[in-house]
């Protein structure tokens, strides 16, 4: 099971990378030719090595790197029209799926609870 939620979480980090990027500036652009707002995809790139590699740890603050862009595709969806709600809205969906495979996959590679082995004694 943490093999398929690393999985997911790489595929939808890499897909959210390539999302904002190609929404900020090819796709639909605040200003035409480009914007910067398509650096935001730069803070996405800091834990995708640890993510690769299957850290726990990474998994754990990245959770809290997807909230912005949780926040950012609400946002967009409900203010922005055509073309640019739709990516809004695929952002949302990937960022979602982002943040709960890290913390299902930080949960599934914790610790086992104390007492969790332990035989009740008669």
């Amino acid at each position: 099971m943490t093999k398929q939620l690393n999985l997911c979480a790489i595929i939808s980090l890499i897909s959210l990378i390539f999302l904002c990027l190609a929404w900020e500036f090819w796709l639909a652009p605040v200003r035409s030719g480009g914007s910067a707002l398509g650096l935001k995809a730069l803070p996405l790139l800091l834990p995708l090595f640890g993510i690769l590699h299957g850290r726990r740890y990474t998994h754990q603050w990245a959770s809290f790197l997807a909230l912005a862009y949780i926040t950012e595709g609400v946002v967009r969806a409900t203010s922005d029209v055509g073309t640019s709600r739709w990516l809004a809205v695929a952002e949302l969906v990937l960022a979602l799926v982002f943040f709960l495979s890290c913390i299902f996959y930080a949960r599934e590679t914790g610790k086992p609870p104390v007492g969790a082995g332990d035989t009740p004694s008669a």
